[in-house]
């Protein structure tokens, strides 16, 4: 009888977890991070779920005969904002494993 109560303790406990789970992890759907290069000149925001939900560029670094310069701005704003994005994620969801280290969850 004590090792079913266990488990039913266990079991519950793990219910929890995933419930707490699903709850973060629609709130991170709602969370933005923002990174920027180029001295603010392009901006990328990406969601907790690492999505990139805007781009913006400043007319200013729009130079057609540097396009390279603009493609090279882009894509550093882009990396880190999808950075940012699983830091997010991964601190949301380490509070809720206390850092159990368990695989395929963050």
């Amino acid at each position: 009888m004590k090792m079913d109560n266990k488990m039913g303790k266990m079991l519950k406990q793990v219910q929890k977890m995933q419930d707490q789970m699903s709850v973060v992890q629609e709130e991170l759907g709602k969370e933005v991070v923002e990174a920027s290069s180029g001295g603010g000149m392009v901006t990328a925001k990406a969601n907790g779920h690492g999505e990139i939900v805007s781009l913006s560029i400043s007319k200013d670094v729009v130079d057609p005969d540097d396009v390279e310069m603009l493609e090279d701005l882009v894509l550093s704003a882009v990396k880190e904002s999808l950075r940012l994005s699983r830091e997010l994620a991964e601190k949301r969801m380490g509070s809720l494993t206390g850092g159990l280290g368990i695989p395929g969850l963050f």
